[in-house]
């Protein structure tokens, strides 16, 4: 493909995601819902309009999508946010992790299941989508305890996620030793706050002073760049280093409060190319291969998640209008479980298909219905809180 051709599509790309954001409004439905329908409708699965060309631009795109997401949430956990809802932050992330392994992973060797696949695609199960969830939440225009502690568990959710995975594959047989899996995970999690440090404290005071109290968006898209380039140059989790870099900023830099909403003015660009070519490369045709072990993996991670939710939040002591709508709305899942999954697959490559075929028709299903469950949850909670008010 040729510039003209390149800058053509990603000119259609960006109008079609100003049409579904339009569109957003007039339906209700959330966007990142209408952006997924949309790729998949103009990609493989649909009448094949995106170039193989733009579609390889994916990861990049990814991970840079992803960083500045992750930025944003770790600027949600200032320490204001964490003394009001921190316990049950904590309390409902564990829970949702516990209860979404244990089901998953029991129910699927109850099934017949072999029990080592079971283990791993427990662990898969327990991955969320943060971009999608923190999308959602914007365009809901609800801010209150709810979403203030959504964002918070959705910060922290995956960061459990690869813990729980990690001790999975070693549980299951890929390393010999509880050494390796320490040291592994020291390094992508470890590694990452260390990387998030390095970069977080010089951002926290450096930036906003070229211009005093209004950080650039030169300066917030360096330090997203920077963050999400050495994070993958040395193979550490640039979402954890992103939303270490978000903690730190939010918590240290005293002269301006800017730098947040600078991210937030560029990110939709990048979010609109991010959706549409997921929903692009997603195989509605991995449903076909399902069978009843992976619808019964799909109601399983539903009910782990909704349990989860609600036992979180009564040991979280959240209002009880809350408690039973922390499950529904932590249902989104995307590309970090088809990380997970492609790991697992090159580990124990003769589970490799079932793998591959459980996690891709999960983010399909889990893509498509988890935002439009998340904008319910939120606006459910906010019409219980408008109903109760004097």
């Amino acid at each position: 493909m040729d510039l003209a051709g390149f800058l053509t599509t990603l000119g259609v790309l960006f109008l079609a995601g100003l049409a579904a954001d339009e569109l957003g409004r007039v339906t209700k439905l959330p966007r990142v819902t209408l952006l997924l329908l949309l790729g998949m409708l103009a990609g493989n699965a649909g009448f094949d309009l995106i170039p193989l060309e733009v579609t390889e631009w994916f990861d990049e795109l990814s991970s840079i999508a992803l960083t500045m997401v992750a930025f944003l949430l770790g600027g949600a956990l200032s320490r204001k946010t964490l003394r009001k809802h921190g316990r049950a932050i904590l309390t409902i992330s564990l829970a949702i992790v516990v209860f979404t392994i244990l089901l998953v992973t029991l129910g699927l060797i109850a099934a017949g299941v072999a029990p080592g696949l079971a283990i791993i695609l427990g662990a898969v199960a327990t991955a969320t989508a943060p971009a999608a969830m923190t999308d959602v939440i914007h365009q809901s225009g609800i801010k209150n305890k709810f979403t203030k502690t959504l964002n918070g568990i959705v910060a922290i959710d995956d960061a459990w996620g690869l813990i729980v995975f990690s001790i999975a594959l070693v549980l299951v047989g890929q390393s010999d030793t509880w050494a390796e899996v320490v040291g592994g995970a020291a390094w992508d999690l470890g590694g990452a706050i260390v990387l998030g440090c390095v970069i977080g404290f010089p951002a926290a005071y450096l930036s906003g002073r070229l211009k005093p109290g209004e950080p650039l968006q030169a300066e917030a898209m360096g330090i997203v760049f920077l963050c999400c380039g050495l994070a993958l140059r040395l193979e550490v989790s640039f979402l954890i280093a992103g939303m270490t870099v978000g903690i730190i900023v939010a918590n240290f830099a005293r002269h301006h409060s800017r730098a947040f909403h600078e991210i937030e003015h560029v990110q939709w660009p990048f979010m609109i190319l991010f959706f549409l070519l997921a929903g692009a490369l997603l195989d509605p045709e991995a449903l076909l291969l399902l069978g009843w072990a992976g619808i019964l993996f799909l109601v399983l991670r539903v009910v782990g998640r909704i349990i989860g939710g609600y036992v979180g939040a009564r040991l979280g002591h959240v209002p009880q209008a809350h408690v039973k709508w922390y499950g529904p709305a932590l249902l989104p899942q995307a590309g970090i479980a088809v990380g997970m999954a492609l790991v697992a697959s090159e580990a124990f490559p003769e589970w490799a298909a079932s793998i591959m075929a459980f996690t891709i028709a999960s983010t399909v299903v889990f893509e498509i219905i988890g935002p439009p469950l998340t904008m319910h949850a939120i606006r459910r909670v906010e019409a219980l809180k408008a109903a109760k008010a004097p």
